[in-house]
This record gives structure tokens, C-alpha cells and sequence, in this order.
């Protein structure tokens, strides 16, 4: 039993996109990194820089459930959910040691309120990490990654442009909502944490047009 399990561990190691992931996340540091370099400005640019280097993480973690082999290894003996679940607790280390890095890239004196900010790093990331559940048990794509980033992008901008004030979420450490808009972050990330848990079951049946013109088929 031992063995089987970690000849699962070694096969699930062997599809994740690390190269992704570990894009995205340098992406990220390099934007958090910038805080060093601002001067001056760098005290009202370094919550900007590390917010965006959270959506840069964000954006490579959608592509975490990508697998060209889904649709080959749906028979294998482990479920679904077992094989995600695993793919995210092996993410888990790298996301953790990430966020450590990022944060102590930005200068001790400009950082903002630590638990503040990892409370919205955690529900950007548990967000992507939702979405790709979501897509993989909705669809039949192989990589779905693409069209989730693309969204998540989207979103971002969308909700930056026209999210009501009354709801803020994106406010200045000086700003007076600054407490009411981590409340609603808490709420966000325990939203995305149950829709993850509920949306990490095995595929549900759907319309599958692969078949061509004018045949149906499950998938």
C-alpha cells in the first residue's frame, strides 16, 4: 500500500506545470521586489506592487489542474477528488514559501499589516485554485489554465473599476475601511474554500460535442 501510494505521489509530481507556476510566482517577486527600488514613493507603491504580485501568483496557480492526460487517467484506481487534492498539497510548501519571500522582499518600514495582506494573498489564491476545480469538473478541456487566467485577469480589472465602494476591497492601509474590507476578505476566502470543497468531485455528466457535427455524446 505504501508503495502504491508513493508511486501515486511521483506520477502526480510528474504532471504538475511547475514551469507555470514557478513563471508566474517570479513574476510575482520581481514585482515585489520593486518596492526596493521606489525611493520615495516606494511607501504608498508597495501595497500596489505586492497586491499585484499576489494576482501574478494567482494567475500561474489556475494552470495547476491542467493535465493533457485527463481524459487517459480517468480509470485509474485513486479518485478525482484524491488526485486534486494531492496536486494542491503538494502546491501547498511552494505557495507557502513563496508568500514568505515575497513578503520579506518588501522593506521592513513600508510593508503592510502582515495578517491583512495574507489574508488577501490566501483568498486570491484559494480563488484560482476554486476556478480550476470548477473548470475540471464542469468540462472536458485538458488545459483549462489559459481561459481561467485570462478570466482572472479580467476580473481583477473589472472589480478595481466597478466594485461599489460601500463593499470595498482594495482600500489604502490609511483608508478608515481598512478593517471592514478584510472582513470581507475573511468572507471571500471561506466562500472559495466551500466552493472548492464542493466543487472538487468527480466530473459531473455533461454535453460533450467532440463527436462532430450533429452527434452528442457523454463524456
Amino acid at each position: 500500500m505504501r508503495v502504491l501510494r508513493g508511486e501515486l505521489v511521483g506520477a502526480v509530481c510528474r504532471t504538475l506545470p511547475l514551469g507555470m507556476v514557478g513563471s508566474a510566482g517570479a513574476a510575482g517577486l520581481l514585482m515585489a521586489a520593486l518596492t526596493r527600488t521606489t525611493g520615495e514613493a516606494g511607501e504608498w507603491l508597495a501595497l500596489p506592487l505586492l497586491r499585484a504580485a499576489i494576482l501574478a501568483f494567482a494567475v500561474g496557480l489556475v494552470f495547476l489542474l491542467d493535465d493533457p492526460a485527463r481524459h487517459t487517467t480517468s480509470t485509474v484506481p485513486a479518485p478525482r477528488p484524491v488526485l486534486t487534492g494531492l496536486r494542491v498539497a503538494l502546491v501547498l510548501p511552494l505557495m507557502t514559501a513563496w508568500w514568505t519571500v515575497a513578503l520579506l522582499l518588501v522593506p521592513r518600514e513600508i510593508r503592510p499589516p502582515v495578517a491583512d495582506i495574507t489574508l488577501e494573498a490566501a483568498s486570491a489564491f484559494a480563488l484560482a485554485l476554486t476556478a480550476a476545480m470548477i473548470a475540471v469538473r464542469h468540462t472536458d478541456l485538458t488545459h483549462p489554465g489559459p481561459r481561467l487566467a485570462a478570466g482572472l485577469l479580467t476580473s481583477a480589472v473589472l472589480t478595481l473599476l466597478f466594485w461599489p465602494d460601500r463593499w470595498a476591497l482594495f482600500v489604502p492601509v490609511q483608508d478608515d475601511r481598512w478593517a471592514a474590507a478584510h472582513d470581507r476578505w475573511a468572507v471571500v476566502l471561506a466562500v472559495a474554500l466551500l466552493v472548492g470543497v464542493l466543487g472538487v468531485g468527480e466530473p459531473v455528466r455533461r454535453w460533450s460535442w467532440r463527436g462532430g457535427p450533429g452527434r452528442r455524446s457523454y463524456s
